[in-house]
């Protein structure tokens, strides 16, 4: 291969070499990476990256670069992207132009992914036995993970989804082998609810509402989980049972002893995958999942506060080796992965798919990358001691607000593998007003209303004007359906890899101030929340909500 001098002339040359390469593939490749950064960023993914051409955030209220000046307690949901996680993947970016200088861009990105891999082993402490699958989202992570299951069982399976009614809203699609966007990551067109060629299936939920009582979790889950896979091994049917650890209010369902009770009656019949998209466990916990064959989808953009979207399926060894023997491949999920998603290790399996690298996915996991790395280099204890002391002030907040009412947590038995994750993360509440719950529509519209400075609504003091101006992030509602009452909307306060690092300081004092601080910040969301209420109880149609 012609190798070129390094500098400016060599960079257009290889440019140009790249845009008149034969067979398509990366023929344009490189030049792709000379896009401004916060386009690149919003890139390779569906739909809901695409920034308003208005306010120029996506349809979670984030922009594509950095704004210090956003307060962000959404974790659960997304998270605007920090100076720390832009530098890196700005830094990323310049270092694979550097590289494809010297080498084919596939190869070269090639590389990079690898490297990706080892270094998420690494935060997560893997085994280098540990593949792991690369996607936009979780979302598209739930269709590999039911391409390999297939694979491993050799028969289309049914998939159970356990928190059905807490996933996300692509869970009812991806379960059944369908689109769940009208175009995918790669940017081709289909029909959303559509089959994925090879893939399409059946599925059954498994919602973890209790039907009875106010919001809280069933007491039956694992009962009602016990029954589905044996009424489906009993039709003769494979099975995928996605568990859930942990759901959009922080429950996890199965129970551990439920996944013993399935091992010891059905060994080799049930292939597990547990939804960790939310990335609110402990390391032991995830390995502990790994080592038992389950499958994980995870995230970095949830609990660790990278930028929307970059997912990952996590594969142990055993079910890695299995995939040699695979023949015919579900032709639809092509369209759903490039070579270099799927570890080279893989080899067999790439070769089916063709070179098309995601500089989008790849650089918000470089970002998400950034922020893993800050939270694990903070000291475990102190960790475990911050999220403590938030989750105390935010549940002491909450309890005190005459417009909120917590969600009740779900009982979890907690043991070692939780590590600071002894501890809940995500604090969900409606909003009341004069004791009952507000509506639907109105609870999406303080959502909204929270993320954007609304002080010339407000005519008050200038104390209000302030609190009113304030932007900041909060999880979208989570919309809870239940038989005999009308449906409810939850707001969620979340505490993130991300207020653990703003905390950390050496000096205990200081941490100290800094964890207040937090606190104070929360106060400050939960009394904009109460002067929106307030404000939409005084005005009729055409409110501060509609923004």
């Amino acid at each position: 291969m012609r190798r070129e001098p390094f500098g400016m002339s060599a960079g257009a040359s290889r440019l140009q070499d790249a845009e008149h390469a034969p067979g398509g593939g990366s023929r344009y490749g490189l030049r792709d990476l000379f896009t401004p950064l916060d386009t690149l960023l919003v890139a390779g993914g569906d739909r809901r990256l695409a920034l308003d051409p208005q306010t120029r955030v996506n349809a979670y209220g984030c922009a594509a670069s950095p704004e210090s000046e956003i307060w962000n307690f959404a974790s659960s949901t997304a998270s605007s992207i920090s100076q720390a996680a832009y530098d890196r993947a700005a830094l990323a970016r310049e270092e694979l132009v550097h590289k494809c200088l010297f080498d084919e861009v596939e190869v070269a990105f090639d590389a990079r992914c690898e490297d990706v891999r080892d270094e998420l082993r690494g935060h997560f402490q893997l085994s280098q036995r540990v593949d792991i699958v690369f996607s936009p989202s979780g979302t598209d992570s739930q269709l590999h993970a039911l391409f390999l299951a297939h694979a491993v069982l050799g028969a289309p399976p049914v998939t159970i989804v356990v928190g059905a009614d807490q996933t996300g809203s692509g869970t009812a699609y991806t379960a059944r082998g369908r689109h769940f966007s009208s175009m995918t990551a790669s940017g081709l067109s289909v029909r959303k609810d559509g089959a994925v060629a090879g893939l399409a299936g059946d599925s059954i939920a498994v919602p973890l509402l209790d039907a009875i009582s106010d919001i809280a979790m069933r007491p039956d889950a694992d009962a009602a989980v016990l029954h589905a896979v044996e009424t489906s091994l009993a039709q003769g049917r494979r099975v995928l049972l996605q568990i859930m650890d942990s759901s959009k209010l922080g429950w996890r369902a199965p129970s551990a002893g439920c996944l013993d009770e399935i091992a010891r009656r059905w060994p080799g019949k049930v292939q597990i995958v547990v939804d960790a998209c939310q990335a609110r466990l402990g390391r032991r916990r995830l390995r502990a999942y790994l080592d038992r064959g389950y499958m994980v989808l995870i995230t970095g953009s949830k609990f660790f506060g990278g930028p929307a979207f970059s997912g990952a399926l996590l594969v142990p060894k055993g079910l890695s080796r299995s995939l040699d023997r695979v023949g015919e491949i579900a032709p639809g999920v092509l369209d759903y992965a490039g070579r270099s998603d799927w570890p080279k290790a893989w080899a067999a399996l790439r070769s089916r798919f063709e070179r098309r690298p995601n500089f989008g996915q790849w650089l918000r996991w470089e970002a998400a990358l950034a922020e893993m790395a800050r939270y694990y280099a903070v000291p475990g204890a102190f960790r475990a001691r911050v999220l403590t002391d938030l989750a105390a002030g935010i549940d002491n907040m909450i309890a005190l607000s005459p417009s909120l009412r917590a969600v009740p947590a779900a009982v979890n038995k907690a043991d070692a593998d939780d590590e600071e994750f002894v501890q809940r993360t995500v604090f969900p509440f409606t909003l009341l007003r004069n004791g009952k719950p507000v509506s639907i529509a109105e609870t999406g519209a303080v959502h909204r209303a929270l993320a954007c400075d609304v002080n010339d609504d407000f005519s008050g003091s200038t104390a209000d004007r302030q609190v009113a101006a304030q932007r900041c992030l909060v999880g979208q509602p989570v919309r809870l359906e239940q038989p005999d009452s009308p449906a409810q909307a939850v707001l969620r306060l979340c505490a993130g890899a991300r207020l653990v690092t703003e905390a950390w300081s050496a000096d205990p004092a200081q941490a100290q101030r800094n964890v207040q601080q937090i606190l104070d910040r929360i106060a400050h969301v939960l009394v904009k929340i109460e002067l929106l209420l307030d404000r939409a109880a005084a005005v009729p149609a055409k409110s501060v909500f509609e923004v």
